[in-house]
């Protein structure tokens, strides 16, 4: 790795050369810049616009998960593993049979890492059943999984010697040919800098940034749009997950949240309330109070909004809640009062729900006594963030929690764009469903299988000369200033605070739990009438800059994102995992059942997206199948003997 100052377009350019960049400081970002570390001549950097930053660090629940293969208690096997994760609809099966086989390597380095999973005193790493889940394979440290995970590589990756920039927003992606070349970034007092290279591992996370109601920390923005303009394909991008969640701060309610049966409630401009739950059972959404409370109770763990249980389930609260904020109204968890009152006998809830509460020893009064009792964690994390539940409410709404789709890749992880890998959650190796904590460790393996690959096949190249790739890096610079000189001569025109407010609120009301192609037509035509006019926003001094090259990433991902939603409401129109569509009759439906447990025929298919100078063209193809390589020994040591079956 080398750094070098060169004049570019009349500035001072810091110029970084190596042979990999690792860009994001996530659980990916930080396991890849480990593991390329590791293996020789890959000279790795990371690049981020801030090494505290992102999702992984910064976000958790009441007890989050790492999905893994089932170790105890259990006849599991890499196979069952990968049907499981291959069922989940619209899936590809080589990276469900990568993401099983790679698990426990991926689950037991981060132990000898020293990420605490809890282990029995005779070694054995036991489990329990998250989320769409029939063998026990969940793991926890508690509701910082993935921050423990995240603190543990980054000290490996340090210690390895990776070399950390952590002022550098990317905003341009560097291809030629359609191979990578680099990055264009920008620090955040909005001056250039640049990072020349052979492979580029994305993992920049999901693209949070195109949401108004959203779960993803603050600090989490994604950089997706900046790989579709330089042809990388979008994959599943209509598969997002939502859910309840707090919004000050960002924190799913999900779990013993939702188990200790609070109270919810709504307010008018006016700070007028009503229990619009007791309305909506009134109005026939519940068929009773047992119907009702049962349905909070099992918000608990069936957190994220599900097309299955949008008629009847416990995904009726999210559309009651979603009601109230198309309303206009805010949202509140109440803890100190009953969901109603007076509060009926225990024995009016389902009998999962009352044994349950039974067995925790929580059949007490007020919500506050029975989260304090099951999981006064819960009650301390919020009072960390400044809110007191045991005396004022919890504002919450309808929030994007995780994208199951992303950058379509291969099963090492390979982009459509030559030298352009992806990680973590900004790549698409889920289908609609995933089971609970399935997301971290399909971060671990892409990451694995990444290096792997850049390692074996792209290592032996030298480090790019900076001579060579001038005119390309003058090219990047002169474009991107051409934006700069536009907004900050602008005296009139939207601020880029006030552009991102209005770009988020339309995705969010579009492109949510509920789903019309007309809106969806609508929101894109507006977005790309955005993005057209992005030289039209003002800028107050250069520090606005990062922040308006941000935007206008942002306009792309969005365009892309709402282009596959109405394809896929025009091509399929099913409603399936978190989101409901609107038929012809503009009525949000469930989802349909599966005949005899087979997958519908929306399952089988994968949709992907590709840009083209502000176009977006979407293609239909059949699932790539689980393969079924040989696995007999000798002749799997033989080929290994040959590449290590890097192929």
């Amino acid at each position: 790795m080398k750094v070098s100052i060169q004049n570019i377009c009349g500035q001072e350019l810091p110029v970084i050369t190596c042979k990999t960049a690792v860009l994001g400081s996530g659980a990916a970002g930080w396991a890849a810049a480990w593991r390329l570390a590791k293996q020789p001549d890959t000279d790795p950097v990371l690049l981020c616009a801030g090494a505290k930053a992102g999702t992984s660090r910064n976000a958790g629940s009441d007890k989050q998960t790492y999905y893994r293969l089932g170790a105890v208690g259990t006849a599991d096997c890499v196979e069952a593993m990968a049907d499981d994760l291959f069922g989940g609809g619209a899936a590809d099966g080589d990276h469900a049979l990568c993401e099983a086989a790679l698990s426990t390597r991926c689950f037991y380095s981060l132990c000898e890492l020293g990420v605490p999973f809890p282990c029995d005193p005779f070694g054995r790493y036991v489990g329990y059943k998250t989320d769409h889940d029939p063998a026990g394979r969940a793991s926890s440290v508690g509701p910082y999984t993935s921050r423990a995970m995240t603190e543990k590589l980054e000290a490996a990756a340090r210690a390895a010697g990776v070399p950390v920039f952590d002022d550098f927003q990317a905003v341009k992606l560097l291809v030629e040919n359609g191979a990578v070349k680099g990055l264009l970034g920008m620090t955040a007092m909005g001056s250039y800098c640049a990072c020349l290279c052979n492979s580029i591992v994305m993992a920049t996370g999901g693209p949070a940034d195109i949401w108004q109601h959203s779960v993803f920390p603050e600090s989490q923005t994604g950089a997706s749009g900046l790989a579709f303009e330089v042809g990388a394909a979008g994959k599943n991008l209509t598969e997002w997950q939502f859910g309840l969640a707090s919004l000050a701060p960002r924190w799913n309610v999900s779990g013993t949240y939702m188990q200790a049966l609070p109270r919810f409630f709504s307010v008018d401009e006016k700070g007028d309330q009503v229990d619009f739950l007791l309305d909506e059972m009134e109005s026939g959404l519940f068929a009773d109070l047992s119907d009702l409370l049962t349905s909070i109770f099992l918000k608990g763990y069936q957190w994220p909004f599900d097309a299955r249980r949008a008629a009847v389930g416990s995904s009726r609260i999210d559309l009651a809640v979603l009601r109230q904020q198309q309303l206009g109204r805010r949202v509140y968890l109440d803890f100190t009062r009953e969901p109603v009152e007076p509060m009926p006998q225990w024995s009016v809830l389902s009998d999962e729900a009352r044994i349950y509460l039974e067995k925790a020893g929580a059949c007490i009064p007020s919500p506050i006594a029975r989260l304090a009792h099951m999981n006064q964690p819960a009650v301390d994390f919020y009072a960390e963030h400044g809110v007191d539940l045991t005396s004022e409410p919890l504002e919450i709404g309808v929030c994007a929690q995780h994208n199951n789709g992303g950058l379509a890749v291969d099963h090492w992880w390979r982009t459509a764009v030559e030298g352009l890998f992806c990680v973590g959650e900004a790549a698409a190796t889920h289908g609609v469903r995933r089971p609970g904590g399935s997301a971290l460790n399909a971060g671990q393996v892409g990451a694995l299988r990444a290096s792997q690959y850049i390692a074996a096949k792209r290592s032996e190249a030298a480090a790019p000369a900076v001579e060579e790739l001038l005119p390309l890096l003058e090219k990047a610079v002169a474009g991107c200033t051409a934006l700069d000189e536009a907004v900050l001569s602008n005296v009139q025109g939207l601020d880029v605070n006030t552009a991102f407010a209005a770009a988020r609120a339309r995705m969010s009301a579009a492109g949510g739990i509920q789903r019309a192609a007309g809106a969806l037509d609508a929101a894109l035509a507006e977005t790309r009438a955005c993005l057209a006019a992005i030289g039209e926003l003002k800028a107050a001094s250069r520090m606005d800059l990062p922040a308006i090259h941000r935007l206008r990433q942002v306009y792309v991902c969005q365009c892309m994102v709402l282009a596959s939603m109405a394809d896929y409401a025009k091509q399929v129109g099913v409603s399936r995992g978190s989101a409901t569509y609107a038929d012809a009759d503009g009525v949000y439906q469930p989802e349909p059942a599966r005949e005899n447990g087979l997958p519908r025929a929306d399952e089988t298919r994968v949709q992907e997206l590709c840009w083209a100078d502000g176009a977006c063209t979407a293609a239909w193809r059949a699932v790539r199948p689980i393969p079924a390589n040989d696995t007999f020994f000798e002749n799997v040591w033989r080929e290994f003997r040959v590449d290590g079956n890097i192929r």
